[in-house]
């Protein structure tokens, strides 16, 4: 037991002392959480607070009315435009006959010209066709009310919707991405000491002096893994303990929802973790005892991780088949999804999700073992 503590000790120490590891694993857990909230912020502000809308109206006389009705949503004519404000291209153009349609209780034409591929306008033209439609809801009713009908012969169901979701769980993209950021914090933060002490130390030639000392080469792998895996779980406390202050001051209350991480949350998240952290410690040491160079396990790494990166992003948007919460990564984060929304924990699928992440593991590490124990990974011949 003695040897591989002893070479866990000495990973950690040469791991502390090469800035470029800490700061791998510092950067992308401090820097990650502070991005997103100011996107969060944004989003928010974007969604929760629309601002007004200034749009080209052609014979807008013709319809006083409608536009009364546009400028009570914060829809108005360009030529009310205030100075350092600038218009949308979209243009509203009332019919010349529109006066003489909507007294005689004809249909009324109006156009909305624009261009519906730009994206930065999308969201514009739908504000003003749902406003549009709004009016012309308003106009019908009183045209029936008009002739002795009442609106309600036209609604056939009286719908009722009553939400029952908690404020943790109506926020179920946010909490996605949050999740899936934390979890690919796993396997960000321990990469670069990964490379260096298995491709770095066969380079310097000090791989091959520590086997020709009297260790196993279990004890080796061993103590390797341990040591990417604790800097992968140290930078995922980053993450959360930047996290947790840095979501304090997001709106959520704007939306509706509730973005918490507390310290039960903390703890599940370390706790469904740390098998995902020996699961991304063995592939970065199996990938990078595979690779020739450092530069080429650098490679390998950055297209490896493009799969629990790609599994993590389907269970966060729910657009993967139901079998991804059987598998490692993303069985993990669809049960975290499930803590933070207040539901019960999914055992059966975490259980066999955290079975087959210590069997890869396992295999991982027994692959390590037999590479090492040839002489042409150990002199990259």
């Amino acid at each position: 037991m003695a040897a591989w503590i002893n070479i866990y000790k000495k990973e950690m120490k040469d791991a502390v002392r090469d800035r470029r590891s800490v700061m791998a694993a510092l950067s992308y857990s401090i820097g990650t959480p502070l991005i997103m909230c100011l996107l969060f912020v944004a989003m928010i502000d974007k969604f929760s607070s629309p601002s007004a809308l200034y749009i080209t109206m052609e014979n807008s006389r013709q319809a006083l009315e409608l536009m009364r009705h546009l400028a009570s949503h914060d829809i108005f004519p360009d030529a009310e435009l205030p100075e350092g404000k600038t218009a949308k291209a979209i243009t509203l153009q009332i019919d010349k006959n529109y006066l003489y349609a909507m007294q005689h209780g004809e249909l009324a034409k109006v156009t909305i010209t624009a261009d519906f591929s730009d994206d930065n306008l999308r969201s514009s033209i739908r504000r003003v066709q749902r406003e549009l439609q709004s009016f012309s809801r308003e106009v019908a009713a009183l045209r029936l009310l008009t002739r002795g009908v009442s609106p309600e012969v036209i609604r056939v169901l009286d719908v009722q919707a009553k939400d029952t979701a908690k404020p943790e769980a109506k926020g179920g993209f946010i909490i996605g991405v949050a999740i899936f950021m934390m979890i690919y914090a796993v396997f960000i933060s321990g990469m670069n000491l990964a490379i260096d002490t298995s491709a770095g130390e066969r380079e310097r030639n000090s791989l091959a002096l520590m086997l020709s000392l009297p260790i196993r080469v279990g004890d080796l792998v061993l103590g390797k893994l341990l040591a990417v895996s604790s800097f992968a779980l140290f930078g995922l406390c980053m993450i959360l303990l930047v996290s947790k202050i840095a979501y304090s001051f997001v709106p959520w209350q704007d939306l509706g929802a509730n973005v918490i991480i507390d310290a039960r949350f903390a703890l599940y998240m370390l706790l469904f973790s740390f098998p995902l952290g020996l699961l991304a410690a063995s592939m970065q040491l199996f990938v990078s005892f595979m690779a020739k160079t450092f530069k080429e396990a650098q490679s390998y790494l950055t297209i490896v991780l493009i799969v629990p990166m790609g599994m993590a992003m389907v269970t966060g948007y729910d657009i993967g088949p139901d079998v991804l919460r059987w598998l490692p990564v993303s069985g993990q984060q669809k049960a975290l999804m499930e803590v933070v929304k207040g539901n019960a924990l999914p055992w059966d699928s975490l259980l066999i999700a955290t079975a087959i992440t210590l069997l890869l593991t396992g295999a991982l590490v027994a692959a390590l073992i037999k590479l090492l124990s040839s002489e042409k990974t150990v002199f990259s011949l």
